[in-house]
């Protein structure tokens, strides 16, 4: 990922955020709407998480250190991984507390009607401009590194957290908007206020189902992910083709950061070749994978003989894949 497209990305979100929390607020104070209210919160928790994916980027940067001796670039996973836990207590949960809290007033015997809808409306539609231009934004940023990926399976796949946070933050901020501009509409228009509960519940919904979304796919990354099938695949041929490389007995890999990939290999090399021509396969092979594959900052290769054992552990690092 363009480290560059993904900060374009959060910073234009954190903008947009900013300015629509505010908006929100002051529409929440002439209005009373629970609605508003809950998309007040969602955006001030939305700007906050922005500053966490900020600060993760910032963090991960260091260098290695003795006790962290591969860098601290998976911080950017944990930073992502808070983002999803903010945006579903501070987000989902209120949400739903207001909405549930709105439903007994609107049914009850103090039951409040919208007051000066027009902030409401207007707010609502500046929010929804500027959250499309945000999460127009993270779109085209992530288009530049998608490829022919769905966008499901770019949000499930991409190793660099920061867009597909974004790209979940902004369309759930937008459908969010829509949801409290409908709720708001129909307690006008009805004259319930009730419509307004339903709209605060549907957003903590919403939110809430991001956020388990976004902390799954967090979650397998702070845990540690492979490069998947093809990429070993290519990094298998790239050893293979090296004349001293008689074959790849088996291979693990590891992202350690958006930005750097582990490679770990046993090699079988012939017997009768010497240390030195041994070390010079090596070389190559390390050369042509880090040419195929650039993240790839950090190779080992164990060369050892082809025998029953080593085949045997091979077969068993397939096994173990499938």
């Amino acid at each position: 990922m363009s480290a560059e497209g993904g900060t374009k990305a959060i910073v234009a979100a954190l903008a947009a955020n900013l300015g629509i929390a505010v908006s929100k607020f002051v529409a929440y104070v002439f209005t009373g709407s629970s609605s508003m209210l809950a998309e007040s919160i969602h955006s001030v928790a939305d700007s906050g998480n922005q500053a966490l994916l900020l600060l993760g980027k910032k963090r991960s940067e260091r260098g290695r250190t003795p006790e962290h001796p591969f860098g601290f670039g998976r911080e950017r996973y944990f930073y992502a991984f808070i983002v999803a836990l903010v945006l579903f207590t501070v987000g989902s949960m209120f949400s739903i507390y207001e909405g549930v809290h709105k439903y007994h007033e609107a049914t009850g015997d103090h039951a409040r009607e919208i007051e000066s809808p027009q902030w409401a409306f207007g707010v609502l539609t500046v929010a929804i401009l500027l959250e499309s231009f945000s999460f127009r934004t993270a779109i085209v940023e992530s288009n530049h590194i998608r490829g022919d990926q769905t966008w499901t399976q770019f949000i499930r796949k991409a190793k660099s957290p920061e867009l597909p946070v974004v790209l979940l933050e902004d369309l759930g901020a937008l459908v969010g908007l829509v949801l409290a501009l409908l709720g708001v509409t129909l307690a006008v228009v009805t004259g319930d206020p009730v419509w307004d509960a339903y709209g605060t519940l549907a957003i903590g919904i919403l939110l809430g189902l991001i956020a388990v979304v976004l902390a799954f796919e967090t979650k397998s990354l702070l845990l540690g992910e492979g490069a998947g099938p093809e990429v070993e695949k290519g990094i298998i041929d790239a050893l293979e083709s090296v004349p001293e490389v008689d074959r790849v007995i088996h291979l693990r890999t590891q992202y350690i950061g958006p930005d750097e990939l582990l490679v770990a290999a046993k090699i079988a090399v012939d017997h009768d070749d010497t240390a030195a021509e041994i070390a010079k396969g090596i070389d190559a092979a390390e050369a042509k994978i880090r040419a195929m594959l650039p993240v790839a900052k950090l190779i080992y290769l164990e060369p050892d003989l082809y025998r029953e054992k080593t085949a045997e552990a091979g077969a068993e690092d397939a096994a173990a894949k499938g």
